[in-house]
C-alpha cells in the first residue's frame, strides 16, 4: 500500500477515529493494517497493573459494589474493573483506579503501576502510552482480629 495524499494530509496523518468513532486503534503497514481493540488495551493494561504488590483492587466505590454483585451472580470478576483507556490510531492513555494495601508508599505504588502498564501497551499492543493516570481510591486495612480482645475479656487490666 502506498502512502495517499488527499490535500495537506497523509493517510499517516488521518483522525484519531477513521471508523465512525468506533473503539480501537489501526497500526497502518504497508502491507495491511491491525485493528486493537479499546479493550484489549484494557485487559492488557488491568493485568499489568494487578502484576504490582501492594494493589489490593481495582475501582472506586460504586464499581467495586457492582463487581461484588457481579461475581456473587457467577458472572467472571472483569480484569478490566476500575480501568479505562482511550486509544488513537499510535497511541493510548489510561486511567486507572486502585485500593491499595495499608503500609505501602503510595507514589512508589504509583510508580511502579505506570512503569509496568506502559511497558506492558507498548510491548503487546505497539501503542505509544501518551499517560497512565493513578486514582487511589481506598486503602485496604489489615484484619486486626487477632490483638481484639475476645468477648467478656476487660480492655484494660
Amino acid at each position: 500500500m502506498t502512502e495517499t495524499r488527499t490535500s495537506s494530509v497523509t493517510a499517516e496523518q488521518a483522525p484519531v477515529r477513521p471508523h465512525g468513532g468506533q473503539g480501537g486503534s489501526s497500526l497502518m503497514t504497508e502491507r495491511g493494517r491491525t485493528t486493537i481493540a479499546d479493550e484489549v488495551v484494557a485487559k492488557v493494561a488491568g493485568m499489568a497493573a494487578r502484576e504490582i504488590e501492594g494493589v489490593h483492587e481495582f475501582g472506586a466505590g460504586g464499581v467495586r459494589a457492582f463487581g461484588a454483585i457481579k461475581g456473587a451472580l457467577g458472572a467472571e470478576d472483569g480484569v478490566t474493573k476500575g480501568v479505562s483507556v482511550e486509544v488513537g490510531e499510535r497511541q493510548a492513555a489510561a486511567d486507572i483506579h486502585l485500593v491499595v494495601e495499608y503500609g505501602v508508599a503510595i507514589p512508589d505504588l504509583a510508580q511502579a503501576v505506570r512503569g509496568n502498564v506502559i511497558r506492558a501497551v507498548e510491548r503487546m499492543c505497539g501503542l505509544e502510552v501518551t499517560e497512565v493516570n493513578i486514582a487511589v481510591d481506598d486503602v485496604h486495612l489489615p484484619r486486626q482480629e487477632s490483638s481484639a480482645p475476645a468477648d467478656g475479656e476487660p480492655r484494660v487490666q
